[in-house]
């Protein structure tokens, strides 16, 4: 077995996790942490959901391309929201993403009591090869 780490930042690596492991048997596997609304400094958002939902999926697709991946091959999607009405009013905004990109994937929508900070979404992945 064959493992790379994807880190296109370096704020991560005082949180101890990495942004997404690639783990190689026939094509590949990308494993994507949870992506939310942070920007390129670290500093988490305190926008409304509808900017982070998008901030989320700009950075998960920046984990996604700098690892070599096709966002259209995302199999598992994990949506983690503070706030299930807000989450479900911007709804829209995953529909419209997964049609431009032609995703089909397996999804998960889970209410959790908080996230990091002031985030109020996060999107983790799977993307195969």
């Amino acid at each position: 077995m064959e493992k790379r780490i994807i880190n296109p930042w370096q704020w991560q690596n005082e949180r101890h996790y990495v942004q997404a492991v690639e783990v190689t048997q026939f094509k590949g596997i990308l494993y994507c942490s949870g992506q939310a609304a942070i920007l390129p400094d670290g500093t988490s958002s305190a926008a409304d959901m509808k900017t982070q939902f998008l901030m989320a999926i700009e950075n998960l697709e920046t984990v996604i391309l700098e690892a070599g991946y096709d966002v259209k091959n995302i199999a598992r999607l994990t949506i983690y929201t503070t706030v299930h009405d807000e989450f479900f009013a911007n709804l829209d905004i995953l529909g419209q993403w997964v049609d431009k990109h032609g995703i089909q994937a397996a999804v998960s929508a889970i209410e959790v009591k908080s996230l990091t900070e002031t985030l109020k979404i996060e999107l983790e992945a799977t993307v195969v090869k």
